[in-house]
């Protein structure tokens, strides 16, 4: 019973108020590089991710993802709310899709592997139909869906992250699934 209580002691009394990833934030922006690289290990894989589905490439993902995190390194101390952390990196990662040249490219014949990954062979036409669908849609059209459909961000967090109005952002969601929509049905009747 003493051993319990000494360990909840102890843990309130090194803990801070803030959640760890406000505490490492914090301790990023007082310089520490290693707070920031575990707090870059935490979204690691969701800006790759999210650098991937804009350009299909792995070499080009990774060195999206690189730059974000360099520049967000450089800007950390910049960031006033610590609870928009990850609103702020994807805003910077977007903002390296957009600015590159690499967001332009396309398949070619080696990186169609890199693309399907582990998809299961039954389903690989499907989501490439899909990929292909979100591939035409306007940059403001394309952003709004993979927020929020393949990383679940909400409207509000995707008004943010885009800087539009969150009626906008409903508006650019509804008009992109309709375009979506459209070219997926003239698709299958081809």
């Amino acid at each position: 019973m003493r051993v319990n209580f000494i360990k909840k002691f102890k843990k309130t009394d090194n803990q801070n108020d803030y959640s760890d990833e406000e505490f490492l934030i914090t301790q990023s922006q007082r310089g520490d590089d290693y707070a920031f690289e575990r707090l870059i290990d935490i979204y690691e894989k969701y800006l790759y991710k999210m650098a991937f589905l804009y350009v299909k490439n792995e070499h080009d993902a990774s060195d999206i993802y690189q730059e974000t995190v360099l520049k967000a390194y450089m800007n950390i101390s910049k960031l006033k709310n610590h609870k928009a952390f990850k609103t702020w990196i994807t805003k910077i990662l977007i903002n390296n899709v957009y600015s590159s040249n690499k967001y332009f490219s396309k398949f070619e014949g080696s990186n169609e592997e890199n693309f399907i990954g582990d998809f299961s062979y039954l389903y690989i036409e499907e989501k490439l139909d899909l990929y292909d669908a979100i591939d035409i849609l306007d940059e403001k059209y394309r952003t709004a869906i993979i927020l929020q459909y393949f990383y679940d961000l909400t409207i509000q967090q995707i008004s943010e992250i885009t800087n539009t109005n969150e009626n906008t952002v409903k508006t650019n969601i509804r008009r992109a699934k309709k375009k979506m929509y459209d070219f997926l049905k003239e698709d299958k009747h081809v």
